[in-house]
């Protein structure tokens, strides 16, 4: 379901700040060429701040009152109107040329320190160790790399340089408009700065009431995408009026706020059409006084002038809160990233520097351990088992026994809270994690596989394997047969998570991967336990194939796919409560020979 998010900016604090600022030791090694941006932005802030001047200039040179005809023809002379607009275009080229060279040398710096910041946050990302996943959801962490970006993009790109642009169009429109006339100026600051300023928040509360509306459709857009995708269960269980219910109440919703946010809005329309323009007006009409009389206070050319400046002014005064309130959630942003850079890798956490030989015996000695988000639930309990090497050894138990937990001890994902795991006579800990898991490979139940080709994916096992030793990885693992008679061969494109394949395709194309990969251990946590009979027996002989000649740890659903291993775990509890071969355990009259009849009778 579509979930509502609502879009809260809060005023950062010092510490968010402080966090944020971190983002400019991107921007370091740039800073020559962004130093030359700031330049040509100061510069066509300056060329901005003439043209009022000058359009001032234009528009007054004809409205003068001239008290005789050589007043009037000396006023309007063609060489006096020429200069002005001589002037003006030479303005327009300049500004056209700093602003090009703005625009183009920003975007260069803000591009350059974005990719870097990408590179180092997807890295870091990819190197969390697997607690920092529990912790973090997938689609949050998406968004800090794509969504928080984004917006640190355009703050750095533009919403800075029009931030300071705008400061600087209002202090410096004060500043000459006091000049021009400080009596206009008062005037001025005391209504059309108000009436914007009141006209934002009026804004604001309008575009709340509209983000209300575009919340509740986006839940009837849910119901109304769920219903179809669900349409088989819609129909099976008869709640078509139901669903009808849910989705007339929220688009009556709907109807309402969007009625009371027109209402608004026509409030509004009429508030900036008599408020704001009237302000103006106010300002024109004593300009028009000043410029009156015997004596008058300013001639036509200053009263254009002010007027130009006013109008400016208004438009940046207007601007200000959204380019503020952009820089307040970009700061948001930055600060999520730069928390993402500085949270310790696994690189970090796990010190092991050693590269030994790792042959495939593997020994657990009273391991306890607790997942560290449930650290009061222990999972595994002074567990204890050995393994040689080249020895097949099966793991079986209830769901919640520990022994997916065991797996994932074995790749070093996670620390044992008690006891301990050694490679031969190494402990885990002082092995180099990335030289550990170079040694072993898993087949999980539920295979992923990447968007691209079944030749790409094969090759994740080993990425500078050749075509030959993909095709020859193929063929032991059964996949040969199927991935040949698709017309691509294998520059198949197996869709999103491989979607377009079978289930028992993707699992040979991951065991594919793990004989490419040629691993000193071989983990298969249930990688039968989905399929039907046939691709399971397509899939057990591949894995029989992956098998040999190496240790393999077999977590197993199905009993059947253990008989022959050396030596069967029975775990419950998080610790072993049986252990033997097969048939022992049969004999037994245990765990193990219960959990068999049950199959039996299931089967």
């Amino acid at each position: 379901m579509a979930r509502k998010r609502t879009e809260k900016v809060e005023r950062p604090s010092k510490e968010s700040i402080k966090k944020a600022k971190r983002i400019f030791k991107y921007l370091h090694p740039y800073r020559g060429m962004f130093m030359i941006g700031w330049i040509f932005l100061i510069l066509s802030t300056s060329a901005s701040m003439v043209f009022p001047f000058l359009m001032g200039k234009l528009l007054g040179s004809g409205t003068q009152n001239p008290t005789s005809m050589e007043e009037s023809i000396q006023l309007i002379k063609l060489d006096n109107l020429s200069s002005v607009i001589l002037a003006l275009f030479i303005l327009f080229i300049s500004q056209a040329i700093f602003s090009f060279f703005r625009v183009v040398i920003f975007t260069n710096v803000t591009e350059k320190t974005l990719r870097d910041v990408r590179r180092d946050a997807f890295s870091r990302l990819i190197h969390m160790p697997m607690d920092f996943f529990n912790q973090n959801k997938v689609g949050e962490l998406t968004s800090r790399i794509s969504a928080d970006i984004v917006q640190v993009q355009e703050t750095l790109r533009t919403t800075i340089a029009e931030f300071f642009r705008q400061i600087v169009t209002i202090f410096g429109g004060i500043v000459i408009l006091s000049f021009i006339s400080w009596k206009l100026a008062l005037i001025m600051l005391a209504t059309v700065p108000v009436v914007a300023i009141v006209a934002v928040i009026f804004g604001r509360f309008i575009k709340k009431l509209s983000k209300e509306a575009q919340d509740e459709s986006a839940k009837s857009n849910a119901v109304l995408e769920e219903s179809l995708m669900g349409i088989s269960n819609v129909k099976s269980f008869t709640n078509e009026n139901l669903l009808i219910g849910k989705y007339v109440t929220l688009i009556e919703s709907i109807k309402s706020l969007n009625i009371k946010s027109g209402l608004w809005r026509g409030v509004f329309v009429s508030f900036i059409i008599f408020c704001v323009f009237g302000a103006i007006v106010v300002v024109i009409w004593q300009g028009i006084l000043m410029t009156q009389g015997p004596n008058p206070e300013l001639d036509s050319q200053q009263f254009f002038a002010f007027i130009m400046y006013t109008v400016m002014m208004g438009a940046s005064i207007g601007s200000l809160p959204s380019l503020y309130a952009n820089i307040q959630k970009t700061i948001g942003a930055t600060e999520n990233l730069m928390s993402l850079i500085q949270n310790e890798s696994e690189k970090e956490i796990l010190k092991g520097t050693e590269k030994p030989l790792i042959t495939g015996a593997v020994s657990f000695k009273n391991v306890n351990f607790s997942y560290p988000q449930r650290a009061d639930v222990q999972v595994l309990n002074d567990l204890n088992i050995s393994v040689e090497k080249n020895q097949t050894i099966g793991l079986v138990g209830s769901s919640g026994a520990g022994k997916s937990t065991l797996a994932s001890l074995l790749l070093n994902y996670y620390s044992t809270t008690g006891g301990s795991i050694n490679f031969d006579s190494m402990a885990i800990e002082d092995i180099d994690v990335h030289h550990l898991r170079e040694q072993i490979a898993i087949v999980p139940q539920e295979v992923i596989l990447f968007a691209g080709s079944i030749e790409e994916n094969i090759a994740f096992g080993r990425d500078e394997a050749t075509k030959e030793e993909i095709v020859e990885a193929a063929k032991q693992a059964n996949a040969w047969e199927f991935i040949s008679d698709f017309p691509d061969g294998l520059a198949t494109q197996v869709g999103d998570r491989g979607i377009q394949l079978s289930g028992g395709q993707k699992q040979r194309i991951a065991i594919a991967r793990a004989i490419l990969k040629n691993p000193t251990i071989l983990i298969l946590d249930e990688a039968t336990s989905a399929l039907d009979s046939e691709s399971e027996k397509q899939v057990q002989d591949a894995l029989q194939q992956l098998m040999k000649d190496r240790t393999s740890i077999v977590i197993a659903h199905r009993l059947s796919t253990i008989r022959s291993a050396d030596q069967i775990y029975v775990l419950e509890n998080g610790s072993v409560a049986e252990q033997g071969k097969h048939d022992d355990l049969i004999s037994q009259k245990g765990i193990y020979s219960r959990l068999v009849e049950l199959q039996k009778m299931e089967g």
